[in-house]
C-alpha cells in the first residue's frame, strides 16, 4: 500500500501485513509502530493515536508526547 513518507513526504510502501514502512527515496525502513510514533510526534493533530499503543487505557490517560520517548 502506498502511503506518505513521514520523513521526506514522498511515496513510501506499507507492507501488506502492516509490519513495516519503507521509502526508497530517503531509505526509511521502520516498523509500523515506529511509523505511528514518528507521525504522532511530527504532527500534533495525530498525537492522540499514541493512546492506541498503550497496554490498557482504562482509568489512565495516554500521557504526553514527552512520556513516549
Amino acid at each position: 500500500m502506498k502511503i506518505k513518507c513521514p520523513k521526506c513526504k514522498d511515496v513510501a510502501e506499507l507492507s501488506p501485513d502492516f509490519a513495516f514502512v519503507k521509502c526508497d527515496h530517503c531509505n526509511l525502513d521502520i516498523s509500523y509502530g515506529e511509523y505511528v510514533k514518528y507521525v504522532a510526534h511530527s504532527d500534533a493533530r495525530y498525537s492522540d493515536i499514541l493512546g492506541d499503543y498503550t497496554v490498557s487505557t482504562e482509568g489512565h490517560t495516554a500521557g504526553s508526547l514527552d512520556e513516549w520517548d
